[in-house]
């Protein structure tokens, strides 16, 4: 009976040992492990690359009013085969050439009409041009006025913004504008480090950034698409190990 006392008090030390040892050891493990993660700097690296547009959307709209449809629908034909006429003399193929279908309206089936009415049909229609030539739809825009003379009535919108300015070859800039943005990332974190008597070690986490095309000029209330020039911007997000 003595023995098994002896021996029952002896495991007994024993595991109060191990417990205290194991107690010391794991706040200890995981305190360390805090500190070194928190050895660590967070900073964000810029990449800019000027490009230009590469694709142009050109909505050309147009539209005539008459009392007579039939009229009316000859007016717009004309005009059709005037716009057609300049693109081609503009050196735009069949290919960069969409043709809408005539819109109609009818101001007499309008309850809230005017009683005034001095031309009771309105005509409209759209001409699209898709052309990588984005300098060549350029100058044809700068010089439509000229159609006017040729009885072309264009839509408000045609002398507001009618060409869509559009780069598409951000999938291929985007590897080097990664590397530089990581590049510039790595240059902040070692100035960081140097002021703290650290070094930068490795990347412990790694965010890409969405990419954006911007206007090149960012004047107040200036349009990406309405620009041939652009500029592509992305920012990442790395954290480094300090060593």
């Amino acid at each position: 009976m003595v023995e098994k006392r002896q021996c029952g008090s002896f495991w007994g030390r024993v595991i109060l040992a191990v417990g205290i040892t194991l107690g010391g050891f794991f706040p200890g493990y995981f305190y360390y492990q805090a500190r070194m993660n928190a050895n660590t700097v967070s900073v964000k690296g810029l990449a800019e690359l000027d490009v230009k547009a590469d694709l142009a959307i050109w909505d050309i709209k147009f539209n005539t009013t008459n009392n007579s449809l039939a009229t009316a629908g000859q007016q717009m034909a004309h005009q059709l085969t005037v716009i057609q006429a300049y693109l081609k003399e503009r050196g735009f193929t069949a290919d960069e050439i969409t043709v809408g279908r005539v819109e109609t309206n009818d101001l007499m089936t309008n309850p809230y009409r005017d009683q005034n009415i001095s031309s009771r049909y309105i005509l409209s229609q759209v001409v699209t041009v898709h052309s990588t030539h984005v300098d060549q739809v350029e100058e044809a825009l700068r010089n439509i006025g000229g159609l006017i003379e040729k009885g072309v009535i264009f839509d408000s919108q045609s002398y507001g913004s009618p060409v869509s300015y559009l780069f598409t070859g951000l999938n291929a800039v985007k590897p080097q504008m990664l590397e530089e943005a990581t590049k510039n990332a790595k240059e902040a974190a070692a100035e960081f480090a140097k002021s703290s008597g650290s070094r930068v070690g490795k990347i412990k986490q790694a965010s890409q950034g969405v990419f954006s095309i911007l206007p090149r000029e960012q004047t107040p209330g200036a349009m990406e698409s309405a620009q041939i020039n652009k500029k592509v911007r992305v920012v990442s997000t790395i954290t480094y190990w300090l060593e």
